[in-house]
């Protein structure tokens, strides 16, 4: 199929490229195709295996590599937090086991600061269910502490000569089937809860973990010299698709943002589900927000890696925001 080149298109490649060359000359932002390779840390929702993918599907970072045509060096594993010194879960968290694989790697990979973009999307884990909104044995931490540590990253990685960097925020969980104020007993949890309270928490933790991370990000900048810090905004992105799946999901069947696509109904307190329900067909499946009840779809993760993958093109992007 042909794709004509209307006045309109012209104007919007004409205001990107200025609005790119606008950033490199101000010292703000990177420039366009500048990006060679793609550093991932964060948990489940940017883990791309091997065997695993928490989309049920293809995870979003390798969509993106693909997309702006980099190198992918994956880090993120599933179920992690920040630090297990703060909100402890049984996963390899980001300061304890990726960062310290990264560098231990680091000297036999050809990454070049000025062609290197590294970015991380984590929170879900720390705000969320045996964290801070339960509280469990291991966690010690409050909002400021964890979003002390996710904003760390950055400055751990610019001592390490790192100066690209996009740092994603946390979606609106409380839409997540979850978190939702109709929720059920699922695999992530089945004892008792008012599944209200829980929603009405969780927005005002991951509102304020947002707020306080990019006041953080934009106090820190000033100190790094020469880094260019991108703050993507995965909370509005997802705001936008519960509120307009229409502009997002493209399958055959009605689109679906308060279900999932892989589902199951447990008892409270059971062991074993009473029941399971899975969408079959990728036709059917793309109309649908939620993988299961925790995770972003795959058609959802296509359109996080589109959005990242204009980022990492130097191109002008509606969710992002460069700090420096």
């Amino acid at each position: 199929m042909r794709f004509l080149c209307s006045p309109f298109s012209t104007l919007a490649l004409l205001v990107a490229s200025l609005s790119s060359l606008s950033n490199a000359q101000s010292g703000v932002g990177i420039r366009l195709k500048q990006i060679k390779n793609l550093v991932t840390f964060g948990d489940s929702y940017t883990d791309v295996g091997p065997g695993y993918s928490s989309n049920g599907g293809t995870p979003w970072p390798i969509y993106t590599a693909g997309y702006a045509g980099v190198k992918l060096f994956p880090y993120a594993k599933g179920g992690a937090t920040c630090s297990n010194e703060l909100t402890y879960r049984p996963f390899p968290p980001l300061f304890g086991s990726q960062l310290p694989k990264y560098f231990e790697e680091k000297g036999s990979l050809d990454l070049q600061p000025e062609e290197t973009i590294y970015t991380l999307w984590i929170g879900t884990n720390d705000v969320g269910s045996n964290a801070l909104l339960t509280g469990n044995p291991g966690t010690k931490a409050s909002l400021v502490a964890v979003t002390d540590c996710m904003v760390n990253w950055v400055k751990v990685l610019y001592e390490s000569d790192v100066r690209n960097f996009i740092f994603q925020n946390m979606i609106p969980l409380e839409t997540v089937p979850i978190y939702a104020p109709v929720s059920w007993p699922n695999k992530f949890w089945t004892a008792e809860r008012n599944s209200t309270e829980w929603s009405v928490f969780m927005r005002e933790l991951v509102l304020s973990g947002n707020e306080l991370t990019k006041l953080k990000l934009e106090a820190l900048a000033p100190k790094l010299p020469g880094a260019h810090i991108a703050l993507f905004d995965s909370h509005s992105l997802f705001a936008d698709m519960y509120s307009n799946p229409g502009s997002y999901l493209n399958g055959t069947a009605p689109v679906n943002v308060t279900g999932a696509i892989d589902t199951c109904y447990y008892e409270v307190g059971a062991t074993s589900p009473r029941s399971c329900v899975k969408v079959e067909g990728d036709a059917n499946r793309d109309s649908y927000l939620w993988y299961d009840e925790l995770h972003p779809s795959e058609q959802a993760d296509r359109i996080v890696a589109r959005e990242i993958a204009e980022v990492i093109e130097g191109k002008e992007n509606r969710w992002t925001s460069w700090i420096s």
